[in-house]
């Protein structure tokens, strides 16, 4: 099967950790978010897969599903997001088959040359800036980098992932990417939601300033 023609990611691009999170955040108006679930049985990821793609749909979202391919082939879905391990382990043929269209995390020169050859539909680099909830074992790349990768990439879209705010937005856009991926940002904030508002007036002035 063809992928489906894929939307880029949006310019504010939220990750979540569960359903709960996505619910109470995609009827606020995110048109991309992606579900990172971790460590949770197999029935309970297919159940949060599906209910978010239900919840995504009513809403005019993308839902890319992190790491649990079969998952989101069995719901049907029509977006994925692989790390470099996962990408390894990953039955890509059976992911292409069915249609997905993958995005692939990378760190490195190495690990971009890896995802440019599983032809991606977006190439992610991160921690542009250091990170707070996940411990990174890759130093902080730095919006050069953005430039360089978006140099080698051309035309498929960049997301930055790292550290970012939106008072590094800009910069981050700037130097080349086409999206930011955020989850520390707002998910630490005291008001999650009116932090993602924050993040969604500052996409639409930047597309129509």
């Amino acid at each position: 099967m063809t992928p489906v023609a894929a939307n880029p990611p949006a310019l504010f691009y939220p990750i979540v950790p569960d359903i709960d999170w996505l619910k109470r955040l995609v009827p606020l108006g995110i048109k991309t978010v992606q579900l990172r679930i971790k460590d949770a049985p197999q029935d309970e990821v297919r159940r949060q897969v599906v209910e978010g793609l239900s919840v995504c749909r009513a809403h005019g979202c993308d839902l890319i599903v992190n790491d649990y391919w079969e998952a989101a082939v069995d719901a049907g879905a029509t977006y994925l997001h692989l790390g470099q391990e996962d990408l390894a382990a990953a039955d890509l043929p059976a992911i292409k088959k069915a249609g997905l269209n993958v995005g692939i995390s990378t760190h490195s020169e190495d690990e971009l040359e890896t995802a440019l050859a599983a032809d991606p539909y977006y190439v992610a680099l991160g921690p542009i800036y250091e990170t707070k909830l996940k411990v990174m074992k890759w130093a902080p790349q730095g919006v050069e980098r953005i430039t360089a990768w978006k140099r080698r990439i051309g035309t498929l879209p960049l997301v930055a992932i790292g550290g970012i705010t939106p008072d590094r937005a800009g910069g981050v856009m700037a130097a080349g990417a086409d999206s930011v991926a955020v989850i520390t940002d707002f998910m630490t904030a005291p008001h999650p939601e009116a932090r993602v508002s924050l993040w969604l007036d500052w996409a639409r002035n930047l597309r129509h300033p």
